[in-house]
């Protein structure tokens, strides 16, 4: 019997937590069936916070440092951008 047949609805629900003494202490309660199995992703909270210190090597950074781009500069890279801007940096990222 598959999803389908069981009238089943996907559920992602994206919840901070901390981890602490081996156990994942949730800051908000779940609404889930006891026993219920899930799939659990684990990022780090730098991703969640919007701190992107981590997601740049300390050369990335001295170099960005001395970078002349202007706000022109700016501009004209993002007039370019179609989509999702999160999507095309990502990409660039993995192109590296």
């Amino acid at each position: 019997m598959g999803p389908d047949e069981l009238n089943w609805t996907p559920m992602e629900k994206r919840i901070q937590a901390v981890y602490k003494d081996g156990v994942l202490l949730l800051d908000q309660p779940l609404q889930l069936k006891e026993m219920q199995r899930v799939t659990v992703t684990i990022t780090d909270s730098a991703a969640i916070d919007g701190d992107v210190t981590g997601y740049f090597t300390p050369e990335e950074w001295v170099a960005a440092a001395h970078d002349p781009v202007t706000w022109g500069d700016v501009r004209k890279a993002l007039s370019g951008v179609s989509g999702s801007l999160s999507d095309t940096v990502t990409a660039q990222r993995q192109e590296r």
